[in-house]
C-alpha cells in the first residue's frame, strides 16, 4: 500500500481526504492512467468523451462524478477510535526485536516497564511484528538501559538499525528457548521430588521446598523487575507470592506443581502465538531471498533486495517471482493463490502484470520491475495484516480496560479471603491464607485478555491467504453486523467491458452484419467497437476491408466497406443518417428493454441491422449474490447506468433493490439512509465510490479497481471476486462468535473455581490450570480460525 494506506487504513479508523490524482497501483492492477478517471479504458469502458456510438456522457451513463471526487471526505470505520499508528523508519523512534511475547498483557508489561524510564516521551509494542518502537533521548537514557530493562522482564531483545529493514523473526523449537528449558528442567525435578517422597517424605518435603524455590527464582526475579519498573500486578508476581505463601504454611509440593504447571503454560502460550503468526510468516517467505537479474545480456544472480524498478528479472518455471512488475519476454501459467487465494493458475505474457510471490509453473518470464523488494505486493500485504493485527478492536479495548480492573480487584478478594475468616469468625489460618492464594492465581488476566486479540489475528490471518484484506478488528466486528450489501455495477457486479450479447439484420445474416461491423470499427479504441471486434474473431469472420472511416465525436463512426458508406452508432443518432424500418425499430425496442446498449448499422441512408451489448455479470457475481442470501443479507445495486439497465442486470443476478440512473451523491444520501438504522457494506471499484465506502458502515473495493478506492475501504478483495464479499461477512461472524466462546470460557473457568477455591473443593494447582488451561484453550480455539473452513458462508451467528 502507498503511505497513506499504510498509516490510514490499518486502524480503520483515520479520515483522509480522496485526491483524484491516482495513486501507484496498490496491489498492481495495472489500470490504464491516460485519463486520469481511474479506470481500465479496455476493462470498463469508461471514456471522458461523450459515447462514440452516441449516448451520453460518462457522468450520466456510469454515474461517475469527476467533479466531486476532488473534495470528497473519505472516512473507514468513521465510529471507532483509532489505535496509535506503527512508526515508520525515519519518524524519529528507536526500533527493537523483542522476542517472548505472546499476548497483551507482556506488551503492557514491557510498555509500563520502559515507559517509566527517563527520557522516554512514548512507547509502542506490536505484538504481531515483535517489535518495539521507542522515542527516547539517548542523553538520558541509553539504548543499552532499555535493553537491560526489557531482558529483566524475561523477554529477549534486539536493537534495529534505523537504515536496515526490519528482521524477520527466526523461530527457535520450543525447547531450545529459556522458557522451554525452565518447563523442562521443572518437569524433570518435579518428578524426582514425587520419586524422593515416596521413598522418604521427609527428606521429599525438603525437596519440594528447594525446588519450589529453585523453579520459582526466574519468576520472581521477573516480577520484582516489572514491580520495580511500575507493573506490580503481572502473573508473575502473583505467582511469586503464592508459592512463597504456599512454602510458608507447609505446602511445597503444590508449590513446585503450580510453577511446573505454569512454566508449561508459558510453553504452551508460546507455541499457540507462534502457530497465529505462522500464516503471516509464511506469506512473507513467498518472496525469494536471491533473484536472477538480466543486464546487457548478462545474467546475475543478487540479492533480492537489491531489485530496482526497471530492472529486468528471470524467473525460471518452478521459481517464485522476486518482484512487482509487468512481463518483457514469455508466457506462462502463474499460481497467484496466496496473493488472491485463486487456485487456478493465469496465464500471463507480454504487457500483463505480475505479483511477487506468484510461481511461475511451465515457462521462464522476462519480468520488468516496477518495485523494490520492500514495497513488492507481498510486503504490502504483509504490513496492511499486522498494522490491522495491532489495531484495536472495540471488543478488545473494553476486555483490556476490564482487565485492568479486574486484576487488582480478584487480588483484593484474596487479600480478604486470607484474613477476614481468621481474624472475625475463628477461621483457621493456614486454610485461609491457601484459599487466598489460590484466588490470587485465578485473578491472572492472560486467558481474558488474550480472548479477542487471538481471535482477531487469526481472522485476519485466514482473510489474507484467502485474497480478502481486513483492515483491523474494527472492520471485522463490523462486518459482522451487516444486514445489507449495497454493490456498484460496473466493475464490480460486471466485467466492466462490453459484450456483444446479440445481432439483428434486416437482411442478410447477423454474422454478414457484425462483419461489415468489425470493419469499419477495427481501428477504433471504443470498448463497444473493441467488443464488436472480438466478436467478430470470436466467430472466426473475416471483416471486409474498409477505407475512409473516421468517428463523428459524440455521434458514431463512419466509413466506406463493400462499396457502400456505413454508419454505425447509437439508434437516435442512426435515424438521422438514414430510414429505420418497422421491424429493426421493433427489435431496437427489445433490446433496450433487456438492458442493451445498442449500435444501429445503416448503409447508404437504410437501416440494415442492430448489435445488441451489455457489460456482462461476473461469473460468480450470481453465486456471490445467493451467497449473502444464504447469510440472511439483503442486496441492493446502486448503479449510475440507466435504470432499464440497471434493472435487467439486477434481475438477472436476483438482486433484492436494484436502482440506476444514481449520481455519486444520491448513492451517498441512499447509503446513509439506510446505515442510520442497520449495518450496510459498500462494494465498488472506483473514484465515485468512496464518498460511498464513507457512508456505509464498511466500504469493500474490488482489486481491480482503483488504489484510491482501496484506500479508503475498509476491505480489499484481491481475488476480484463477488463471492468473496459473502465470505468476508462469515469470516466477521465467525470471529466474533468465537471471541464470545472465547470470554465465555476465560471468565467461565475462573467464576467456577474461584467458587470452589472459596469453599476449598480445589487448589493451587487446579488455580493454575484454570489461568493457564483457560489460555491455552482459547488460543486453540482462535486458532480455529486458521482453518480452511474458517469463514465459510455456513458461518452463520
Amino acid at each position: 500500500m502507498d503511505e497513506q494506506l499504510r498509516r490510514n487504513g490499518a486502524a480503520g479508523t483515520e479520515s483522509t481526504k480522496a485526491a483524484v490524482t491516482e495513486h501507484d497501483a496498490v496491489l498492481g492492477a495495472g489500470q490504464d492512467r491516460g485519463c486520469g478517471c481511474c479506470h481500465d479504458h479496455h476493462d470498463h469502458g469508461h471514456t471522458h468523451e461523450a459515447d462514440h456510438h452516441g449516448g451520453r456522457s460518462v457522468e450520466e451513463e456510469t454515474g461517475h462524478d469527476h467533479t466531486q471526487a476532488d473534495g470528497v471526505a473519505c472516512e473507514v470505520g468513521h465510529d471507532a477510535v483509532a489505535d496509535a499508528a506503527i512508526p515508520e523508519p525515519g519518524d524519529g523512534y528507536r526500533r527493537f526485536r523483542v522476542s517472548g511475547m505472546d499476548c497483551a498483557s507482556c506488551a503492557n508489561t514491557i510498555r509500563t516497564a520502559v515507559g517509566g524510564m527517563p527520557g522516554v516521551s512514548d512507547v509502542r509494542v506490536s505484538i504481531p511484528r515483535e517489535m518495539m518502537f521507542l522515542a527516547v533521548d539517548e542523553g538520558r537514557t541509553p539504548l543499552s538501559a532499555v535493553c537491560e530493562r526489557v531482558q529483566s522482564l524475561g523477554y529477549g531483545v534486539d536493537v534495529i538499525a534505523d537504515d536496515t529493514p526490519a528482521p524477520r523473526p527466526t523461530r527457535v523449537a520450543w525447547w531450545r528457548t529459556t522458557k522451554g528449558l525452565h518447563a523442562i528442567v521443572g518437569g524433570a525435578i518435579t518428578a524426582l521430588a514425587f520419586a524422593v517422597s515416596q521413598l522418604s517424605p521427609e527428606t521429599g518435603h525438603i525437596m519440594f521446598i528447594a525446588s519450589a524455590i529453585l523453579l520459582a527464582l526466574p519468576i520472581a526475579r521477573r516480577a520484582v523487575a516489572a514491580a520495580v519498573a511500575g507493573a506490580p500486578f503481572t502473573i508473575e508476581m502473583l505467582m511469586t507470592v503464592a508459592v512463597i505463601g504456599a512454602v510458608i504454611i507447609g505446602e511445597p509440593a503444590e508449590a513446585t506443581v503450580v510453577v511446573f504447571l505454569f512454566a508449561t503454560g508459558e510453553v504452551l502460550e508460546g507455541y499457540a502465538a507462534g502457530r497465529a503468526r505462522a500464516g503471516i510468516e509464511a506469506l512473507a517467505s513467498l518472496v525469494p531471498d536471491r533473484a536472477f537479474i538480466e543486464e546487457n545480456g548478462i545474467v546475475r544472480e543478487v540479492p533480492a533486495s537489491e531489485i530496482r524498478p526497471g530492472h529486468i528479472v528471470l524467473a525460471r518455471p518452478g521459481d517464485h517471482v522476486a518482484a512487482d512488475g509487468t512481463v518483457v519476454d514469455g508466457r506462462a501459467h502463474l499460481d497467484e493463490a496466496a496473493i488472491t487465494g485463486e487456485s487456478v493458475p493465469v496465464s500471463r505474457g507480454p504487457g500483463e502484470k505480475v505479483f511477487a510471490g506468484s510461481v511461475a509453473i511451465d515457462a521462464a518470464l522476462k519480468i520488468r520491475a516496477e518495485k523494490t523488494a520492500a514495497d513488492n505486493t507481498i510486503a504490502r500485504i504483509v504490513a496492511l495484516v499486522e498494522e490491522a493485527q495491532d489495531a484495536k478492536a472495540p471488543a478488545e479495548r473494553f476486555i483490556d480496560g476490564f482487565s485492568r480492573i479486574y486484576t487488582p480487584l480478584v487480588a483484593a478478594l484474596g487479600l480478604l479471603v486470607a484474613i477476614v475468616p481468621p481474624l472475625f469468625f475463628d477461621g483457621d489460618w493456614e486454610t485461609w491464607i491457601y484459599r487466598g492464594l489460590a484466588l490470587l492465581l485465578i485473578g491472572c488476566p492472560c486467558a481474558l485478555v488474550i480472548s479477542v486479540p487471538a481471535a482477531i489475528a487469526s481472522a485476519l490471518s485466514s482473510s489474507a491467504r484467502a485474497g480478502i484484506l481486513v483492515k483491523g478488528g474494527v472492520i471485522l466486528e463490523t462486518l459482522a453486523k451487516a444486514d445489507v450489501v449495497a454493490f456498484d455495477k460496473t466493475g464490480t457486479l460486471t466485467k466492466g467491458r462490453p459484450a456483444v450479447t446479440g445481432g439483428y439484420a434486416a437482411k442478410g445474416t447477423e454474422d454478414g452484419l457484425l462483419a461489415l461491423a468489425a470493419a469499419i470499427e477495427a481501428g477504433s479504441s471504443h470498448p463497444l467497437a473493441e467488443a464488436i471486434v472480438a466478436e467478430a474473431a470470436k466467430r472466426k469472420l473475416v471483416p471486409a476491408s474498409a477505407s475512409g472511416v473516421k468517428a463523428l465525436a459524440g455521434r458514431g463512426v463512419t466509413g466506406t466497406a463493400e462499396g457502400r458508406t456505413i454508419f454505425i452508432g447509437a439508434p437516435r443518432f442512426a435515424a438521422e443518417e438514414g430510414e429505420i424500418g418497422p421491424a429493426l425499430a421493433a427489435q431496437i425496442e427489445t433490446f433496450e428493454q433487456a438492458g442493451n446498449t445498442i449500435a444501429v448499422v445503416v448503409a447508404d441512408g437504410l437501416g440494415i441491422g442492430a448489435i445488441a451489448l451489455r457489460d456482462e455479470p461476473r461469473d460468480d457475481a450470481r453465486e456471490g449474490i445467493a451467497a449473502l442470501k444464504t447469510l440472511g443479507v439483503q442486496t441492493m445495486m446502486l448503479s449510475g447506468d440507466n435504470p432499464v439497465t440497471a434493472s435487467a442486470i439486477g434481475r438477472s443476478l436476483s438482486i433484492d433493490d436494484a436502482r440506476g440512473g444514481l449520481l455519486p451523491a444520491e448513492k451517498v444520501e441512499a447509503l446513509r439512509a439506510i446505515s442510520q438504522k442497520r449495518g450496510t457494506v459498500m462494494v465498488g471499484d472506483g473514484i465515485n465510490d468512496a464518498a460511498a465506502f464513507a457512508a456505509a458502515s464498511v466500504g469493500m473495493a474490488m482489486g481491480s479497481g482503483t488504489g484510491l478506492a482501496r484506500e479508503t475501504a475498509g476491505v480489499a478483495l484481491m481475488g476480484n471476486r463477488v463471492l468473496d464479499v459473502a465470505r468476508a461477512i462469515a469470516l466477521g461472524r465467525a470471529a466474533m462468535a468465537n471471541i464470545r466462546q472465547n470470554v465465555t470460557i476465560a471468565l467461565g473457568l475462573k467464576a467456577v473455581f474461584l467458587v470452589t477455591t472459596v469453599f476449598g473443593v480445589t487448589g493451587l494447582w487446579i488455580a493454575v490450570f484454570a489461568d493457564t488451561g483457560a489460555t491455552v484453550l482459547v488460543t486453540l480455539n482462535a486458532m480455529r480460525l486458521l482453518l480452511p473452513s474458517a469463514g465459510t458462508v455456513a458461518a452463520r451467528g
